[in-house]
Order: structure tokens, then sequence, then C-alpha cells
């Protein structure tokens, strides 16, 4: 079969159940995601898939890597935050096969436009880690309408230079991706595909729809903006993003390229304070469900069967894998990947295999493991099993009641545990609140 131009969409600590097509409900407005909601009736759609990280710039790393995060440094932090620009350790390592460098080997053309989030200039970039081409934000949050990050920079590139350019940032982004696959058009139909990534910030805070333009000024020293938003705003910014995707597909289609696309949708993590992750509990920075199952919609009509539903288990790095695996590229000498391919999965939702699943997170000292139906965690030093299944908001403990195979899966995690490089005690965890700011969730 002929090798797919690749789009990897990207949002921004998107709830679970954000997207009309994962059960949310429709905004004042009228339905939030008809885009993607017809991506996934025409495709596939993952109702079990996590995030490598219930926080960004670690799943970043895994993503870009097709590897677990903790074996790079800069993976350890949750998140790299703007205060480590300028080092030199915190950030993706040039000489790192990446996804984009070995598409790239393979005959791609490779592009990110959005967010990157691994690591600062000079010595991190995207540039230098496998794509040709960027345009976004290198920090982990921006204004939309000035694109300065939480520290006060201006935060946009274009290649390895500062860019300024007026105008949202979610559609600067969307449009650059559209002249992106115009450019890349008369290549892909004489044979060379290109790889596509696509990271919006939406619907990460501050909480700006196109109208808000205003709100730069009072969220300028404080981009958490703990004093704003509300859920109608929250669910415009996913439609101004679901907007830019459909313009994205209508340019496909305009080209005669849609049929030989693959387009991959997720977000980096669970949700935020106004999201919607029913029926699941908890969310960003959390390794309960809410934190780390997202939504994972895939569209290659030449491939997947439309209305196709999977149950299969997956981390985000798997689809990494996926992707280059479809390219027909391998993995560099010392660079095993740690994802396992889907591609079975795309070309029949049914044909589900065994992954089990790990993670660990510094704060709070949280630790996971999914296996099959079964789910072992750890949070605050309390062990907990759950069967998934049968309990997705994990409320109902059977640790007490099956105390043997809450060791076998504890004992399972710790071996896994132990093929990691430990937590570096220089690690950092910032968490921009606390429930001083606003209760619990």
């Amino acid at each position: 079969m002929k090798r797919p131009n690749i789009i990897f969409i990207v949002a921004d600590d998107l709830g679970f159940a954000d997207l009309g097509c994962y059960g949310g409900r429709e905004a004042a407005f009228g339905p939030v995601s008809p885009v993607l909601d017809r991506l996934a009736a025409r495709g596939l759609r993952l109702t079990e898939g996590y995030a490598n990280s219930p926080v960004c710039s670690p799943t970043r790393f895994a993503m870009i890597t097709g590897r677990y995060q903790y074996r790079l440094r800069g993976g350890a932090d949750e998140p790299i935050s703007a205060k480590s620009k300028g080092s030199t350790t915190l950030g993706l390592p040039p000489e790192h096969p990446t996804l984009p460098s070995l598409l790239r080997e393979a005959g791609y053309r490779t592009a990110l436009i959005g967010k990157w989030h691994l690591g600062y200039p000079p010595v991190f970039g995207p540039i230098k880690s496998g794509y040709e081409e960027f345009f976004g934000p290198m920090s982990g949050g921006v204004d939309y309408f000035t694109h300065c990050s939480n520290n006060g920079t201006h935060d946009l590139y274009f290649g390895e230079a500062e860019h300024s350019e007026e105008g949202y940032l979610t559609d600067l982004l969307s449009r650059r991706a559209v002249d992106y696959v115009e450019r890349m058009a008369p290549g892909a139909r004489e044979g060379t595909p290109f790889f596509l990534s696509l990271h919006y910030t939406a619907p990460h805070w501050p909480w700006e729809t196109r109208d808000d333009g205003h709100v730069s000024e009072q969220v300028k020293s404080h981009l958490f903006h703990l004093d704003g938003g509300n859920i109608d705003t929250y669910r415009r910014m996913i439609h101004h993003m679901d907007e830019g995707i459909g313009w994205l597909v209508k340019s496909l289609e305009e080209q005669g390229l849609l049929d030989d696309t693959l387009i991959v949708f997720t977000s980096d993590n669970g949700g935020e304070r106004f999201s919607d992750n029913w029926p699941l509990v908890g969310g960003k920075m959390d390794l309960t469900e809410g934190g780390i199952r997202v939504p994972w919609i895939a569209h290659w009509p030449a491939m997947i069967r439309a209305g196709s539903v999977s149950t299969q288990h997956c981390l985000t790095m798997d689809w990494s894998v996926t992707m280059l695996a479809l390219a027909g590229a391998q993995p560099a000498p010392g660079y095993a990947w740690d994802g396992v391919s889907l591609a079975p999965v795309l070309r029949d939702a049914s044909a589900t295999f065994d992954r089990p699943l790990f993670w660990r997170m510094n704060h709070r000292g949280q630790r996971a493991m999914r296996d099959g139906r079964w789910k072992y965690l750890r949070v605050d030093g309390h062990d907990y099993l759950f069967d998934i299944s049968s309990d997705a908001r994990e409320r109902a403990n059977l640790g007490k009641r099956e105390p043997e195979r809450l060791e076998r899966m504890r004992q399972a995690w710790e071996a896994w545990e132990a093929t990691m490089p430990p937590i570096p005690e220089d690690a950092t965890v910032s968490l921009g609140y606390s429930k001083a700011d606003m209760p619990q969730r």
C-alpha cells in the first residue's frame, strides 16, 4: 500500500469528554466539535487510549522519540517551565533520533506548526530535531494574542528566529497548516509524502476566544488566568480549533490528498479546570483516568473502515511508532522503541492485543499500571486496585478483596521501574495553582 501523508494533531489539556464524539454536551452555540466528530464517524475512535503522562512536556518527549519519557532528563520535569530558558540539560538532545528525523530519513518532508515545549534555543529546538520547518511557540503556554509566555517574553518563532505576526494563535496555526499542505501537495501527488505535526495550544489557558483580545492585558503577568474563564469560553476555544481542522481537511480534499493521508488527533494529557472528563476522575497532573485517558481519532480512508471503534489500550508513543512503521522506518541503533505499532488496529478495529501500560510521577509519588481490565495505582503512598472495565471512575478499591493480584501488579510495576533511570533529585514539579486558588476537583 502507498505510504500515507501523516498529520499528527495534538490538542493541549483537552478533556476526555470535551468532544461530541466522546459524549460531550453541546454548547450554547451548538456542537463543539463537528469536524472532529465527522472524522471519528468516518474513521476510527479509540475508547481506552492514553497519554504517556498527565502533563504536557513529558508526553511530548515520548511522542517525539517513541520511547518512555523517563529515559531523558528533560522528561523528568513536570513540566519544563519558562524558568529553564538557557538550560543545556532540560530539552530534547539534538542527537537523539526522533519521529520527524526518522521520517525525514525515510523520504518524508517534515514540519511542526504549533507548540514545541521540549527545551529552548540555542541548545534545543524543532529544526535541530528533525523538522525542516517550524512555526509556533517554544514554551508550554502563551497568550493567544501577544504570543508572550508566562515570564512575559515574546515566544513565537519561524524556523529558529523570533517572529512577530498579529492574530489569534489558534487561527494562525490552522492557516499555516493549510499553507503547508498546499505547498507540499504537488510533491505528495508525485510520491514524496509529508509529515505535519500540528500541535495546538488550545484549549490551554489563558482563557481567550477570538473575541477576547482585551484579556491579554489582564493576564500578561500571570497566564494561569486564575480569576477568569468559564465553560462557555473554554468550549468556544475548542470550537475555534475544530474550525481550523476543518480548513485543513477541506484543503486535503481540494488537493486530492484526503484518502491517502493519515490524520491522527489526540490530547497531550487529560483536561484542566473547565474540561469535561466524565465519567473519569481527576485531570491534568493525576494518574487517575481523568489525567491520562484521552481522545484518539484516526482517519485514513485508504486503510481505516468508517465507523470503527476500538478498545485497544495504547500510549502516545505507540502512535509515533505506528507512523514510523507505516513509513517503513526503522529504529536507530541504540535507541530501541518502547512504543508498539497499532497498524493492525487501523486495518481491523477488532484486532486488539495485550498492551501493559506503565506510568510514574514525581508529583504526589504517583505510579500506575494498566494491564487488561485491571489498574494498579499509587497516590500519596496509598495503593489501589481497580477493575477499569466496570469501574472507570475508580471508586471501588478491590485491593483488600484481591490482595494477591494487587501484589503481583505492584511487583510488575516495580520490575518495569527498575528498567528506567531514577527520578533526578533536582527534577521539578510546577503546579501553577493550589487549593488556595480553587477547591480541589
